[in-house]
């Protein structure tokens, strides 16, 4: 079997720019599949989807494996399986199985399909769900370790399952994270609500609320036609949402230091993110142990990289960090 550092040699050079705007043709000509599969945190019953060229077939060479971690306020599939018809590829599932990924992603307890308890859902339950789920995905694709992208919360959702288990971790890309939430507008402006967090372990995400997640840094750095879409798949699944990641991200950071997180990891951001400082992630990333690491910031983008008119200038930098090259020892 070929180690994780093979793989993505051999994938280093497979982002070609027409597989990168996986427009409808490259969607014809490649069959994505996808499933569906359940793993249990006790009694929590927690749903993961998976996407990837081709049924699996016994005997088959294995594919690297990454696993996407969505934030607050959106569940996993409206955050990296979303159709916009007419608009182009927003799936960040069907960008990287095209690419030659084993995709894969889950709804956090309180999400999605995920089993609905009287937890506030914070980003130390979110970690546990992680390692509840990394057992079916190792199960499924015979790997032991999985390259992680979280997005916002979910970077650090990511970022601490990282630290707590880094045999399971090969590469980690945190998008749109935040370290201690110093100098973050967007958080100042979440902290005014802070009673009502302690107070209450759900809040209201209705459609206006998932609209000022395209507008509230730089209007005009998505189509929002992309945010009706989002949010007509996100409210079937009704307009309560867990606060656990509100609270943790007001009144916790930090949560995860970077001296814990020992894999390579990619921090990305948006020009115009509004939900951290340039400097406190710059103080993360110089701090963090290992030297295989790259900061990455895009311009004219915002918070939602993946949904941004700059969306392909994310799919590009990911996909080269995850296929890096293994280094040669100095």
């Amino acid at each position: 079997m070929q180690g994780p550092a093979s793989r993505r040699a051999m994938l280093a050079g497979a982002a070609t720019a027409a597989a990168l705007a996986a427009g409808p043709a490259a969607a014809e000509e490649a069959a994505v599949w996808g499933a569906q599969y359940w793993a249990g945190k006790g009694p929590v019953r927690l749903c993961l989807y998976r996407k990837r060229l081709g049924v699996p077939r016994p005997g088959e060479a294995p594919r690297p494996v990454l696993f996407l971690v969505h934030g607050s306020s959106n569940s996993a599939q409206p955050s990296f399986d979303l159709t916009v018809p007419g608009k182009g590829e927003y799936s960040l599932m069907n960008v990287f199985a095209r690419l030659g990924y084993d995709v894969w992603t889950m709804d956090h307890e309180n999400y999605g399909r995920s089993s609905r308890t009287g937890s506030n859902s914070d980003i130390a339950s979110g970690a546990e769900d992680l390692a509840a789920a990394a057992p079916v995905v190792a199960r499924e694709t015979g790997a032991a370790r999985f390259h992680y992208c979280g997005e916002s919360s979910g970077a650090l959702r990511a970022a601490v399952f990282a630290a707590r288990e880094p045999a399971r971790v090969d590469r980690l890309v945190l998008s749109a994270f935040t370290y201690t939430g110093k100098g973050s507008p967007t958080l100042a402006e979440r902290a005014k609500r802070l009673p009502e967090y302690r107070a209450s372990n759900r809040r209201l995400r209705d459609r206006a609320m998932i609209r000022s997640i395209f507008t509230r840094d730089l209007p005009g750095t998505s189509d929002m036609a992309v945010a009706e879409a989002l949010a007509d798949a996100e409210l079937a699944f009704g307009d309560q949402i867990p606060t656990g990641t509100y609270l943790d991200m007001t009144a916790n950071l930090p949560v995860v230091q970077p001296e814990a997180v020992k894999a390579p990891v990619l921090i990305i951001r948006g020009e115009h993110d509004g939900i951290a400082s340039l400097a406190d992630l710059q103080d993360f990333f110089g701090r963090l142990p290992n030297g295989d690491r790259q900061f990455v910031t895009l311009s004219h983008a915002a918070h939602a990289l993946g949904f941004g008119l700059n969306r392909q200038q994310f799919w590009h930098a990911m996909h080269a960090f995850l296929a890096m090259p293994p280094p040669v020892a100095a």
